[in-house]
C-alpha cells in the first residue's frame, strides 16, 4: 500500500523520508498558540503506540547518533538552539550512508520527522528543550547507537569536543557494528 507523502510536508533532500512540517502561530494580546503535533500529518506511521518524550541539554552537549527499527521521531525544539545530525543507515535508501547536519531554532516553528533507520542526533549550541513524540513506546532494546564521529559517515557537526553521555561514548563506528544489529 503507497501512502501519499501530504503537501505541507517539506521533504529533507539530503536524507530521503526525512521532512520539517512548518508549524502555525497564532498571537493575539493574550499570547500565542500553536497546533504541535497530529498522527494525519505522518500518515506513514501507526501512532497507536504513541508516546512524547522531552530533553534538556545544556549547551555544548551531543546526543547521538541514535537509530531505530521500531520507531520514528518527530521533534519539536522548545527553546534554544541545536546543530541536527542525520545519517541513513538503510542499505535499501537512494541516499544510504549520506550524512548531513543543519541548524535548527526554536523560533523556526517546524517538527522535524526522522524516519526508521536514520540516525539522528544533535549538539545544543545553546541550553535547550527538545520535545519529541516517537511512534512506539520506549524499549531498551530498540535503541541503537552509532558514535558520533564515524569516520564512515563523516556528520559534518563542525564541533570538536562536545559533552557526551556515559551511553554515546560508548557507541561503536560503523565498521564495527555488525550487519544483523543495522537497519535493513
Amino acid at each position: 500500500m503507497t501512502v501519499m507523502i501530504p503537501a505541507e510536508l517539506v521533504a529533507i533532500p539530503q536524507i530521503e523520508g526525512v521532512y520539517a512540517r512548518p508549524l502555525k502561530r497564532f498571537a493575539d494580546e493574550r499570547g500565542a498558540f500553536t497546533e504541535t503535533f497530529r498522527a494525519e500529518w505522518f500518515p506513514m506511521v501507526n501512532w497507536s503506540r504513541l508516546q512524547m518524550n522531552r530533553s534538556i541539554s545544556k549547551e555544548g552537549v551531543l546526543r547521538g547518533l541514535h537509530y531505530h527499527f521500531h520507531q520514528v521521531d518527530v521533534w519539536l525544539l522548545q527553546s534554544g538552539q541545536i546543530r541536527v545530525g542525520l545519517a541513513d543507515l538503510r542499505p535499501t535508501s537512494s541516499t544510504y550512508l549520506r550524512a548531513h547536519a543543519f541548524d535548527l531554532h526554536a523560533d523556526d516553528l517546524s517538527c522535524l520527522y526522522i524516519p526508521i533507520g536514520v540516525a539522528h542526533g544533535f549538539y545544543s549550541a545553546s541550553a535547550v528543550e527538545l520535545l519529541y513524540v516517537v511512534s512506539n513506546y520506549y524499549d531498551g532494546a530498540d535503541e541503537r547507537g552509532v558514535a558520533w564521529n564515524d569516520p564512515t559517515l563523516k556528520v559534518p557537526w563542525g564541533i570538536n569536543a562536545p559533552v557526551l553521555s556515559n551511553r554515546d561514548l560508548l557507541n561503536r563506528p560503523l565498521a564495527d557494528i555488525p550487519m544483523d544489529e543495522r537497519p535493513r
